[in-house]
């Protein structure tokens, strides 16, 4: 990679907003984590009853965890709406725009009326706005990364877009917080109060976000006139292969986590293994951890690259898929306290870390929040649909079946990382570091 190449990253000291436009990014992340991931927490806890009373316990977890996926299937949508407006009219306003979708649609969850209430409207409704969730949530992260990332120093962009990364560990460990707490409230008051509370949540972040400034690299390719007139097409037909790969790359990170933390919520329970108060201190404990574990692996891949990383994250993910579900078939509260935590803050924060990073090195800067953004969304149909298709893999094979699923998702992600491109690799570090010595450093000054 040449010098020219690296200036599509943006300034070499990165701009003085560097900071603030990450936590910014960040804070939004967290209030699309807590909203979105939420609904899986309440998914595998309360809606079978809520939403789909009169079946058996395993159909009224398997059509919850149905209208899960109903949000990951709409992401795909919402990335290639949110990656066309970020390359055609900003990164700003794409996440700002996606915050207040997702709010509204937070927001209105927790005004549902139940089965109960109103029959089979009640389903249809949260199905609706599950789809604006995803909606919401798929025009999130593209923006929010190439925020950071393009006004990030190029020596730290693993850092800087490792807190917006580590936005999502925070919301993970808010939404568990607030369910924890409600859920000795009963159980309508117990799912319904996370989600409207997160108004708040809302509306701090709306201040925060109105207060960050745009990409100097969207700028740049503004003045440049190199604004691209079909973003989504142009990066296909350019750029599918490094696409698929990110799918790959993605699917371990994200579908592993469906199996490991979104499903095992439901194993936990349905097993008798913990109860619902146990599963919810296990999971905070682990997002908490998760918070400084994204941080520290996604600071690491400046120093080291980030496919190495990935390379032996998936490896040991491939390793630890059938050790998980014997630890926690123990049921001793330790042992499920410390599977959770490192399939959290290890197997998914690595991997997360790594890709704030990697995820925008792999297109142009013209085609860049199109091309991240399908690629990380893309992967979040398989995603949104693995609770599901585990507990199927449940009832046929016992807890094999989800294990076995687990360790493929991660030899996928082990196959792209080795398929993919090192984008900081030694020349690259090496190139930066004569650059940052080289050019001054206006930011400070």
């Amino acid at each position: 990679m040449s010098k020219d190449a690296l200036t599509m990253r943006g300034p070499v000291h990165g701009t003085k907003d560097a900071r603030r436009v990450a936590i910014g990014s960040g804070v939004g992340a967290v209030i699309e984590t807590y909203d979105f991931i939420g609904f899986g927490t309440a998914a595998a806890l309360y809606f079978g009853t809520a939403f789909f009373p009169g079946t058996d316990p395993v159909t009224g977890t398997l059509a919850s965890f149905a209208t899960l996926g109903v949000g990951f299937a709409a992401r795909p949508l919402g990335g290639i709406i949110g990656g066309h407006l970020g390359d055609k009219v900003g990164r700003k306003p794409v996440l700002v725009a996606s915050l207040i979708l997702m709010g509204l649609a937070t927001f209105a969850i927790g005004l549902l009326p139940t089965y109960a209430a109103v029959g089979l409207l009640a389903p249809a409704l949260l199905v609706f706005v599950r789809i604006v969730q995803g909606l919401a949530f798929g025009a999130e992260w593209g923006g929010a990364i190439l925020m950071s990332y393009e006004h990030a120093p190029w020596k730290a962009k693993g850092k800087y877009t490792g807190i917006v990364q580590a936005g999502f560990p925070v919301g993970l460990l808010l939404a568990n917080l607030t369910f924890l707490f409600s859920v000795q409230l009963g159980n309508e008051l117990a799912w319904r109060i996370p989600f409207l509370a997160s108004i708040l949540l809302v509306i701090v972040g709306l201040i925060i976000r109105s207060k960050v400034p745009e990409s100097p690299v969207f700028d740049e390719v503004k003045d440049s006139g190199a604004i691209v007139k079909a973003p989504i097409v142009e990066v296909i037909k350019t750029d599918w292969r490094n696409i698929v790969k990110g799918i790959g790359l993605r699917i371990a990170e994200t579908a592993g986590y469906a199996v490991s933390i979104t499903y095992m919520i439901s194993y936990l329970n349905s097993q008798h293994l913990a109860d619902k108060s146990q599963t919810l201190i296990a999971l905070c404990i682990a997002s908490a951890i998760g918070i400084f574990a994204t941080q520290a692996w996604a600071a690491l891949t400046d120093r080291i690259g980030r496919r190495p990383l990935y390379i032996w994250s998936t490896a040991f993910a491939a390793l630890f898929a059938i050790p998980m579900f014997l630890l926690v078939n123990t049921g001793l509260f330790i042992a499920i306290i410390l599977t959770i935590v490192i399939s959290y803050a290890v197997c998914q924060n690595s991997l997360a870390g790594a890709q704030g990073a990697w995820f925008p090195e792999l297109f142009q800067a013209k085609t860049r929040a199109s091309g991240a953004s399908l690629a990380y969304q893309i992967s979040a149909m398989v995603s949104g649909f693995t609770p599901f298709i585990t507990t199927l893999l449940f009832v046929s094979f016992g807890w094999m079946g989800p294990a076995l699923l687990f360790g493929a998702y991660a030899l996928i992600g082990l196959w792209a990382a080795v398929a993919t491109r090192e984008t900081w690799g030694k020349r690259e570090r090496d190139l930066a570091d004569e650059a940052t010595k080289s050019t001054p450093n206006t930011v400070n000054a």
